[in-house]
């Protein structure tokens, strides 16, 4: 019986150890590597601080927020909360600096991506952002 034993706790210990969490709970991990041109005309709502647009990239989108005259954030639009669910998709509201997931409720600042209502407790996964000048890069 005792083989048995150690074959089981060596089991528990083997796949607790192997299973890692991201700080996005179950948001796909894809490669993003965008570049937006900001004196296109289809990007001119990012001309402005507070002003913001979706592009298409990360896993179901992402939303590009300006937050100062040099300064950008990119969350993807899948919602960390119950991530499989195919209607996880969060949407900029009227307000300008929220969003919401419709599916869920759960609302984002899209000034820092923080959970203002629940029941997600996990923040808009983030994308890392650069800026010449000119040029935008997001990527990760």
């Amino acid at each position: 019986m005792k083989p048995f034993y150690y074959i089981l706790i060596a089991s528990f210990i083997l796949i607790s150890g192997c299973s890692k969490k991201d700080n996005n709970s179950g948001v796909p991990l894809v490669n993003v590597n965008i570049y937006i041109n900001s004196s296109n005309p289809e990007f001119i709502n990012l001309n402005a601080v507070g002003g913001w647009i979706y592009v298409v990239g990360g896993s179901r989108g992402i939303i590009v927020y300006k937050s100062s005259n040099n300064e950008f954030k990119a969350y993807d639009r899948h919602c960390t909360y119950d991530s499989g669910n195919s209607c996880a998709l969060v949407s900029v509201e009227m307000s300008n600096i929220s969003a919401k997931d419709d599916c869920c409720g759960s609302k984002f600042l899209i000034t820092d991506g923080s959970v203002t209502q629940g029941p997600a407790n996990l923040p808009l996964k983030q994308y890392r952002t650069s800026f010449d000048g000119s040029v935008l890069h997001i990527f990760n």
